[in-house]
């Protein structure tokens, strides 16, 4: 993991050509399933009569708002002019992405570099009339998906039910929390519907939060049996819950880049891959190179993305890991009210004349 020269996946789209003129904006906003008001910023970059977009996925509505008004007062530092897309991210090193005041959050920075730079990587790619497949010498294969939903106050099937009457046989990415009893587990098995259950042992002071129980943990490891576990937080007490299960855990909010890969307890068998979480994109690609070598199980992560990034998330997972249990949905699985049909997994991909740019 010590190698440090620039993953395969990454030199075609280091040296693509990239004019940036200018900078603009659209700010999305939805009510979601998870009870909470998304809001997103999607970048556009333009240059040579092209416009590139991308999503900052930052989670707080305070820094949008301040990004807002940079970006319309013109104090947005962002480079400009001709560059090559590696020349581009160099130059994003050096610039103050939160101008106006910090993020809310530490992760934030990574959320914006990436709106920034999948925005350059769309536009590099309409500039040189060019895609990924192309690029990387790869075929788009259907993405398989999940849906992603919490079970409401207090928790019930209810959520899971609703949405299996308009997809019978989508699986699950689900949240436990710890009032999550027997019964409901119970119910939830009978389904056969769990495929990924998240116990966001690593969102610390935030409203998902959980803390690390042993009791808690055992209770859903043992309870689905067959699931993925994505991100326990390994105490000396909660250690031993894995004990015979450490093939079965995922990580996911601990993973910003092939060092934190490094620094797991164990050399992982799942990851969680989210785009937005690595900030660069030769980040992503080397993590996303090493991961596939070394066997490890791959699976695309959402972020309620609203507009562009979605798709761009579902575009790498169908170059690197379309058959994992992608937690990539359709955005329509994120309405509080769903609508009356629900797409079906897997995620056609578009035929090759009919894609342009980064992202389905």
């Amino acid at each position: 993991m010590t190698d440090r020269a620039p993953p395969a996946a990454y030199r075609p789209i280091a040296d693509l050509p990239l004019t940036v003129d200018a900078v603009d904006y659209q700010q999305f906003e939805q009510d979601t399933s998870s009870e909470f008001t998304r809001v997103t910023t999607v970048f556009q970059l333009r240059g040579e009569g092209t416009t590139g977009r991308g999503e900052d996925v930052t989670y707080d509505t305070e820094d949008h708002e301040r990004l807002a008004a940079a970006i319309d007062d013109g104090a947005f530092p962002l480079p400009t002019g001709s560059f090559t897309f590696d020349e581009f991210s160099a130059a994003l090193d050096d610039a103050d992405l939160f101008p106006r005041e910090g993020p809310e959050r530490a992760d934030s920075f990574d959320y914006r570099r990436w709106g920034v730079e999948s925005a350059a990587l769309d536009l590099a790619l309409r500039q040189n009339d060019t895609t990924l497949p192309a690029l990387l010498d790869r075929r788009h294969q259907p993405v398989r998906f999940v849906a992603s939903t919490r079970l409401g106050d207090p928790p019930s099937v209810d959520r899971v039910d609703e949405v299996r009457s308009r997809n019978p046989g989508i699986g699950f990415k689900l949240d436990p929390t710890p009032d999550w009893g027997d019964e409901l587990i119970d119910e939830l098995r009978a389904r056969d519907a769990v495929r990924i259950v998240d116990l966001k042992g690593h969102y610390e002071g935030t409203e998902v939060d959980n803390d690390a129980d042993p009791a808690f943990y055992r209770r859903i490891v043992n309870g689905f049996p067959d699931a993925v576990v994505e991100d326990p937080q390994l105490t000396d007490d909660t250690r031993p819950v894995f004990d015979g299960a450490e093939g079965r855990v995922s990580w996911d909010s601990p993973i910003h880049g092939l060092d934190d890969v490094a620094a797991l307890p164990w050399e992982p068998s799942w990851l969680n891959v989210k785009p937005s979480r690595f900030g660069t994109l030769e980040s992503l690609l080397r993590t996303i190179e090493w991961a596939l070598d070394a066997g490890v199980n791959c699976y695309g992560g959402g972020q309620f993305e609203l507009a562009v990034g979605r798709g761009q998330a579902q575009e790498l997972a169908a170059l690197f890991y379309p058959d994992g249990p992608n937690d990539l949905a359709p955005s329509s699985y994120n309405e509080s009210s769903l609508p009356p049909e629900l797409p079906r997994s897997p995620i056609a991909v578009p035929a090759p004349g009919d894609h342009a740019g980064f992202g389905f």
